[in-house]
């Protein structure tokens, strides 16, 4: 018999590599993690691990083991869902969200679940959509708010399901005494992006690229509201989509980029854990919220 509890450990070690990651996510100690897979070991009666310099892997039983981890771990899943129906908001949900969405969408979609579900306890943190979708996977969030921009679709992580909110532009931003028209007249200009690695610098930097130009990338910055004061006070130039802006009248002047790009704003969530009523409820808020603020018809300009 296989105690679900260290069946989690595995899939996590599986999942995240190492079991100094297990144990940082889990809140454990390396100590405790290793104990545990060593009586996993024992109950399987198979070695499942197998050193690997200062790290261990998993062996062939090993990463099989995990596999069923992971079914009898969304089976939980699916069962404590149904158990929820039965008494709604038994459960908190845990909600991944980027910066934008939780200044422009959260407390709408906060405001009409106070209406709806009182009682529903949401827990949000705010978190780059590439971990967010990892610890998505990993059971550590419930829900994600994430985004793509145009040609750079997210890969599609095994078990979890999306859906679309809508659409977000994205508009080339100057301090507000710039007179250049457009991406050509900026080659000489300081910029302001995020981080190497991430879906929006790839993005930004491809369009400088197609308009004839490296971007000088002076200020790597994943807050939006500090590439906004550093753009508006004229050290830099960037681009930034219309949910930054929130309800706020922009302190920065918006150009249209070319083919007037948009990203796509979705949520993601496990498809093991759909019978959650509280998840349906709080994912049904954050659609409604979103579409009223796309009838709106604000634009900043």
């Amino acid at each position: 018999m296989f105690e679900l509890r260290r069946l989690r450990l595995l899939h996590e070690l599986a999942l995240r590599g190492t079991l100094a990651a297990v144990a940082e996510a889990l809140s454990y100690s390396p100590s405790t993690i290793s104990q545990q897979l060593a009586q996993l070991e024992k109950d399987a009666g198979v070695p499942l691990l197998i050193p690997d310099g200062r790290r261990v892997r998993l062996t062939e039983h090993g990463v099989a083991l995990a596999a069923h981890a992971s079914r009898a771990l969304e089976l939980e899943e699916q069962i404590r869902g149904e158990l929820e129906s039965l008494q709604p908001g038994i459960a908190p949900v845990r909600v991944a969200v980027l910066q934008t969405a939780a200044q422009a969408i959260l407390p709408s979609a906060l405001t009409l679940l106070a209406e709806r579900e009182a009682g529903l306890r949401v827990e949000i943190a705010e978190v780059p959509p590439e971990e967010g979708l990892f610890e998505l996977s990993a059971r550590g969030f419930d829900l994600v708010i994430a985004e793509q921009y145009p040609g750079h679709t997210r890969a599609h992580r095994s078990g979890l399901e999306r859906e679309t909110l809508g659409s977000d532009p994205i508009r080339l931003a100057l301090p507000p005494d710039e007179d250049a028209d457009g991406l050509a007249g900026l080659r000489e200009r300081p910029w302001v992006m995020e981080p190497a690695g991430t879906a929006a610098r790839q993005w930004a930097v491809q369009q400088c690229r197609a308009a004839g130009f490296e971007p000088d990338i002076r200020f790597e910055i994943a807050d939006l509201t500090a590439q906004v004061r550093l753009i508006a006070a004229g050290r830099a130039v960037g681009v930034l989509p219309d949910l930054v802006w929130a309800d706020l009248d922009p302190p920065v002047r918006l150009l249209d980029l070319p083919g007037d790009p948009a990203r796509e704003i979705f949520t993601a969530a496990r498809r093991s854990s759909m019978s959650r009523s509280g998840i349906r409820t709080v994912r049904a808020a954050l659609r409604d919220a979103f579409a009223a603020r796309s009838t709106s018809g604000r634009s900043p300009r």
